[in-house]
Order: C-alpha cells, then structure tokens, then sequence
C-alpha cells in the first residue's frame, strides 16, 4: 500500500509503505475512505514536534471501514464505517479512567502520526479500537465526519469548554484558521453575547463571519483596541488562542478582563512571553490542553442532526493519491484559501484502492 511518510524536516513522500496487520488482540485495521490534514502536521514537517521519528506515516484524522478486529475487539467488525479519533484511549489507566484520554499511559493518547503509523495512507492500524474508533451514522458524509477526528473536539473541549464560554459572554478567538473557526460554531452553542475573531488573512475573516463572528479584526490593525471598544474597556470574557505562536498567546493575554480566562489550543513550537509582572493581579485562569475527544459521541450526535456545519470548513478536496499535491495547497493556505483539505469521501470513492 501507500503512505505519507515523514523523513525529517521539510522532507515527505507519497510511497510504498508495508500493508498493516493486527498486533495486539484490541487492534483494527481500517480502509481509509477520508483523511484530512492538520496544520499540527505541518507542524511535524517543520520539526516542531521532534519526537516523530524518520519513517513515520503522518496523520491521525480519518473515515474508514473495518476490514479486520483482533479477538478482544467487541465493539466493531468489519464493514462497519467508523470514525477514527485522533486520540487512542486504553480506557484502563488512571488518566482514561478519569476521561482524560489524551494522557494516557496504557499505549495511547497521541500516536497515530505521532509515535506510530498513521492515518495518511490506504490502510492504518488502529489499537485499542472499542475505545478509539466510532461507528458512524450512514447519514453523515464523510467529508463531514472527517472533521470530527480532531478539531471539533479540540476546539470545543480545549477552547470553548477549558475558556468556560457562557451566556453573554465576549469571546476573543485569536487565529480563524479550522481550529479557530470550529471554536466559533461551538463557542455559538453557549449563546455569547459577540464572538470577535481576528487573523491576517482576508479571507478566514470571511469564514469567521460565514461561520458566526460577530465582529472581525486584522492582527495587523489594533485588535486589542476593537475588543476594548465593544466591551466598555473590560476586555473579553474569554481569550481562545488557536494559532500556536508567541504573538498569538501573548495576544490573548492582553485582551482578556480580569477574572477571565485564556484557553491555549495552538500547538507552540517557541516559548511565548509569560508577563506575571502584569498578570498576577489580574485573577487570569490560563489552560492548556491536548484534546481528550470525551466530546466525540455528542459532536457526532449533533452533526447527523444537522447541527454542526462541520462541511463548511472543507474548501479542497483530493482523491486520496494525490497527498502531495494536498499539503502543498494547505501549507500556502494564505495564497490557496484553503481551510480545511479532504483527500478520499464520497465523490472519489472510486479511486479507492481494493483490499490486497
């Protein structure tokens, strides 16, 4: 089969990579039908996240169908269609056993496109599988439920629900890039008073007002003055880093009230500026998190109702070989537009590759 392989630095290919096999009674093993990309897999390419080792297969977003189950695998079999989260859960360690499924320690959390293979390719081991992967509803696309995988839930649990968005509440969403703008269709859900987001691009301030923004400001043009005009100079309620540079986080740290509350998504790859010398009077709650995906059945739930415009954030689509050609358009997504990119779904299923 193939597969997106990670080789260093600025270095990855589309290749043949060997067909995965079940290794552990829990494991599955999904046909991808959709995958996406993370701008956290962009960050993998620019050596952020120096843990991935040379010859890893990127990705940990995807739809697929079950092909095969190990004999402790209770909850799928194959030919269901599933969701596979970004994060794998044991669900027998201390941390999954408090929902904390992102720090487990019984084999799981990140891995996928992390410490083992990922999701970027035909084929994708998945362990752990009664906790990790979810049958989805046969109304949901899978250029939809793509989207679920990751940044709906990390955007709700890390932003929205870490912030402690409330009703009529002012939220700050610095970054309207798909973490940013999954931010806005959740923070929506608490009924806030006004959602500002602010970016540099022209056109994901488009998307953010598409998408629920109340009001939008270039980074470039005072933003902290926009948030300070339409809240009588209180600041907002809530500050929602979705960007992962030092500028962004220490943005949000200007612009929140006192007694409000910074909520970190972005992935950093530089330490930011941590000014206590003017934050510790301030009675400022700062998080951090990587996503537990607790919220994955609800997310799930609402986007086969209809009420989750999960879709609108996809504005590229590729058949699945063309891998390359897709991290090209969203590494330059100031100059493509591009959102969200979604390789396989529906409308190339017919350039899936057969089971060998």
């Amino acid at each position: 089969m193939k597969g997106f392989v990670f080789h260093g630095p600025g270095q990855a290919a589309w290749q043949d990579v060997p067909d995965p096999a079940v290794k552990e009674p829990t494991d599955a093993i999904v046909k991808v039908g959709a995958v996406t990309i993370c701008g956290t897999d962009l960050h993998i390419l620019k050596g952020d996240v120096p843990e991935v080792r040379p010859g890893t297969v990127l990705g940990h977003e995807a739809v697929g169908e079950i092909v095969e189950v190990g004999s402790d695998v209770r909850t799928v079999r194959p030919g269901d269609r599933v969701l596979i989260s970004c994060i794998t859960s044991c669900g027998r360690c201390r941390f999954c056993r408090d929902g904390s499924y992102g720090q487990c320690r019984g084999g799981g959390g990140w891995i996928l496109g992390h410490r083992i293979d990922g999701t970027q390719a035909e084929y994708v081991r998945v362990p752990c599988a009664d906790l990790s992967v979810h049958a989805l509803p046969a109304a949901l696309r899978s250029e939809d439920a793509v989207l679920l995988a990751d940044i709906f839930p990390t955007a709700y649990e890390v932003g929205v629900l870490n912030g402690h968005v409330r009703p009529g509440d002012t939220v700050a969403i610095v970054g309207a890039g798909p973490i940013g703008l999954a931010a806005i269709v959740t923070a929506r859900l608490f009924a806030p008073e006004r959602i500002i987001a602010v970016d540099l691009v022209p056109a994901r301030l488009e998307a953010a007002r598409r998408l629920g923004a109340d009001a939008v400001a270039d980074v470039r043009e005072a933003p902290g003055q926009l948030v300070s005009d339409l809240t009588d100079e209180l600041g907002a309620d809530v500050a929602i880093e979705a960007v992962g540079v030092p500028e962004s986080f220490e943005l949000c740290t200007r612009v929140v009230r006192p007694g409000g509350h910074v909520a970190n998504v972005g992935v950093h790859g530089r330490p930011a500026t941590l000014h206590l010398e003017e934050l510790w009077i301030r009675n400022v709650t700062i998080t951090t998190g990587l996503v537990d995906t607790y919220s994955t059945p609800t997310l799930l739930r609402m986007a086969a109702a209809g009420r989750l415009p999960t879709g609108l954030l996809v504005t590229h689509t590729f058949p699945l070989q063309q891998m390359e050609e897709a991290y090209e358009v969203f590494s330059r997504a100031g100059e493509t537009g591009a959102l969200k990119v979604v390789l396989g779904g529906e409308q190339h299923a017919e350039l899936a590759v057969p089971a060998a």
